[in-house]
Parts: structure tokens; C-alpha cells; sequence
């Protein structure tokens, strides 16, 4: 780790075999788990946690203050999973007092110039492609994607394995299993493609299908649809999160997909 050309603050802590490239700034209050690579002109700023084999590009900033006017100083986090890849000129903002923490999973990877906001939580192995940004307080389920240039408001929920397309506005939650496009955001189908490769059956997927065809396809509403779902599909695990995940839902869940 010997880089004369970086600058790491006695204090920080940091594994012995972590990889820092020139020019690099490391604050205080920072730990770094062990075969990290930190590239050329990355910032990590006071809170940070990283964990073991991640690797972080040029130009990121991790940990900077966040943009939240509320914002007293209080002493917060960001966290960071293992094996997560961080591009180029990716920010990712601590938390506040609300949570006290901004959190990323294990096995993520966030694309270039993505911005991560204030408290924001991404579950393990998600993708947040070039360019998105995520408002305060969002939370993203494990195994999503979100596409390049997508702008999520916060406070948003969006479910395991869903998949929003790019450049899409989030403004309502998107629920677990299904693909979200067109404007404004719009159930357009479940993330079949992605569930195969997740080693989902074709029976389980068929049963997601029949949810979502509830819920989206019948001409109920959102209280309505639970209900017959719980009424007619056999409980199971992914049932259960897609019943939970709305009704749990602050903001309400994007509308179905009309044809228009």
C-alpha cells in the first residue's frame, strides 16, 4: 500500500494488502477491508466502510456529505459490501439522522457517474447503470437493475429482481419480480429473462405471471386484487413478498401498463 503520491490519514484504517493508486485522498475515520483496489483520484471521506475486495475507479467520491439541507453534521456511515465494483466519478453521500447510514450490498455494481444519495440502501448484487440518479431514502431490492439515466425520487421502494428501464422517472414504488418502462412508469411485464438466469422456474415464474395478471390485468384495485390473490394463489415465499411489498408501499406502486 506504500503510495507516496496518495494521501491516507493516520487514523484511517486500512488492510495491508489494500491497493491505493497516486493521487487518491483518504479521510479519517475510514476503514478498508482486505484486497481492495482503490483507483487513481478517488476521495473517501470520513464514515466510510468498505469491505474486502472491492474495486473503486477514478474520480469517485465516497462518503461526502450529504446534499440534504437538514443536514447538521451529525456523525454517520457509508457502507459498502464486499466485492463491489464502484466505476468512474460515481458519488455516494453518507447517511443522516434519519437512518444514520447509506448502505450498499455485496456483489453490486455501480456504473459511471451514477450518484448515490443520503441514506439510500441497495440490497446484494444490483446494478445501477451509467448515469442514474437515486434521491434520498431509496431503497433497491437485491438482484435489481436500474437503467442508465433513470431518476428515482425519494423514498422509493423498488423490489428483488425488478428491472426499470433507462432513462425512466421513478416516482411509485415498483414491486418485486417485474420489468418498469415507458412514461409515466408503467408495469410492462415481469422480469422473466432475468428470473431464468436466477435459477427461478418456469413454474414459479408462470406464478409470478398470474400475480402481476391480478393485480395489473383484471380491472381491480390494489385492495381488491390482494385480496383474491390471497383468496385463490397457493401461499409461497415470493406470494407473500409481492402482497407485502405493496401493501407496505408509502408512495404506491406504478400504475398498469395501458397500451397508450
Amino acid at each position: 500500500m506504500n503510495q507516496p503520491l496518495a494521501y491516507v490519514h493516520p487514523q484511517a484504517k486500512i488492510a495491508r494488502n489494500v491497493v491505493i493508486e497516486p493521487f487518491t485522498t483518504i479521510h479519517n475515520n475510514v476503514i478498508i477491508g482486505s484486497g481492495t483496489w482503490i483507483g487513481s483520484n478517488v476521495t473517501i471521506m470520513e464514515g466510510a466502510r468498505i469491505g474486502k475486495d472491492c474495486r473503486i475507479f477514478p474520480g469517485a467520491v465516497i462518503s461526502a456529505i450529504p446534499q440534504d439541507l437538514k443536514f447538521e453534521g451529525e456523525d454517520s456511515l457509508t457502507v459498502i459490501g464486499d466485492n463491489t465494483t464502484i466505476r468512474e466519478c460515481v458519488t455516494i453521500n453518507r447517511g443522516t439522522n434519519a437512518s444514520g447510514k447509506t448502505e450498499i450490498g455485496k456483489n453490486c455494481l455501480i456504473m459511471a457517474t451514477a450518484h448515490i444519495a443520503h441514506d439510500c440502501v441497495l440490497g446484494d448484487n444490483s446494478i445501477v447503470v451509467n448515469g442514474v440518479a437515486l434521491g434520498g431514502h431509496v431503497i433497491i431490492g437485491k438482484h435489481a437493475i436500474i437503467g442508465g439515466l433513470a431518476a428515482v425520487h425519494q423514498f422509493i421502494h423498488i423490489g428483488d429482481h425488478a428491472m426499470v428501464s433507462g432513462g425512466s422517472l421513478v416516482r411509485k414504488d415498483v414491486p418485486p419480480f417485474t420489468k418498469a418502462g415507458k412514461e409515466p412508469l408503467s408495469y410492462v411485464g415481469i422480469n422473466s429473462i432475468g428470473l431464468r438466469r436466477r435459477g427461478f422456474s418456469t413454474e414459479k415464474i408462470r406464478e409470478i405471471q398470474n400475480i402481476y395478471r391480478i393485480l395489473y390485468q383484471s380491472n381491480y384495485n390494489n385492495t381488491q386484487a390482494l385480496e383474491k390473490i390471497e383468496a385463490e394463489m397457493e401461499a409461497t415465499t415470493e406470494r407473500d413478498e409481492i402482497i407485502l411489498f405493496i401493501r407496505n408501499s408509502q408512495r404506491g406502486i406504478m400504475k398498469g401498463y395501458s397500451g397508450s
